[in-house]
C-alpha cells in the first residue's frame, strides 16, 4: 500500500502536494474539506494522510480525532500541514509540519512517517 490522501484545501498547495508525491511514486488521494476525507479514509486503505487543519466543513482537528477513533485507521501515519500558530502537541500527529512547506521537505517528511508508523509526534 503506497497511497497518501492529501487533505488542503487551497487547491493549489494541493496539486504541488500532489505532483511531489506522485513523482517520488505515491498514489495520490485528494479531498478539500473533512468530509470527503473522512469518506474516502472509510473507502481506501491508505498509507498516510496529510492534514491541513483549516479545513470546511470538518475541521481538520475532528478528522485527526476521527482517524485516531477507529481500529482500521488507528495507526495511519498523519502528517499536519498548518500554518496555524501555537503548538500542536495535543493533536497524536506522527509529524507537523509549518507552511510553507517545500515539496522536498513535504516527500521526506511523508517517506519517514510512513516508515515510523503511526506512533508519536514531532514538529519539523
Amino acid at each position: 500500500m503506497n497511497t497518501v490522501l492529501i487533505v488542503e484545501d487551497d487547491a493549489d498547495l494541493r496539486r504541488m502536494f500532489r505532483t511531489a508525491l506522485a513523482l517520488s511514486g505515491y498514489d495520490i488521494l485528494e479531498a478539500g474539506n473533512g468530509l470527503d476525507a473522512l469518506h474516502l479514509i472509510d473507502s481506501h486503505p491508505i498509507a498516510a494522510v496529510i492534514l491541513d487543519l483549516g479545513l470546511p466543513i470538518i475541521s481538520g482537528f475532528t478528522v485527526r480525532q476521527e482517524i485516531a477513533a477507529h481500529a482500521h485507521t488507528r495507526e495511519v501515519p498523519v502528517i499536519v500541514v498548518t500554518g496555524e500558530p501555537g503548538a500542536h502537541d495535543n493533536l497524536d500527529a506522527a509529524c507537523v509540519l509549518r507552511k510553507p512547506v517545500s515539496p522536498d521537505r513535504l516527500v521526506y517528511v511523508v517517506k519517514n512517517c510512513i516508515a515510523a508508523g503511526g506512533g508519536g509526534s514531532a514538529i519539523v
